[in-house]
């Protein structure tokens, strides 16, 4: 987990230890600790929550939904080869299911 306290609650910790999760957090300042998730982190802020106005909860859960859609079954990833993640997954063409 990057950014430690400020994600830290009480329903976190409960939802952790009933699911035996241990959490690990990455040590203040070294965003380099988990390369792979704020390299998604940049991607996501730069191509979808720059991008959009979200004007209530349900207007930024249909526009997280179709940019993670794009992000997963249209748009080509450099570290797959230029290949689509869906397509990597399911060989045969099918799509994430509907949330």
């Amino acid at each position: 987990m990057c950014y430690g306290t400020e994600f830290i609650s009480r329903d976190l910790d409960l939802w952790a230890y009933a699911n035996d999760v241990i959490p690990d957090f990455s040590r203040p300042g070294k965003p380099t600790d988990n390369g792979f998730i704020e390299a998604f982190n940049s991607k996501l802020r730069a191509e979808c929550l720059n991008a959009h106005w979200f004007m209530s909860l349900a207007d930024a859960r249909e526009k997280l939904e179709d940019w993670r859609r794009y992000y997963n079954e249209v748009r080509p990833h450099s570290a797959i080869g230029y290949n689509v993640p869906i397509d990597k997954h399911y060989p045969d063409g099918v799509t994430s299911p509907s949330s």
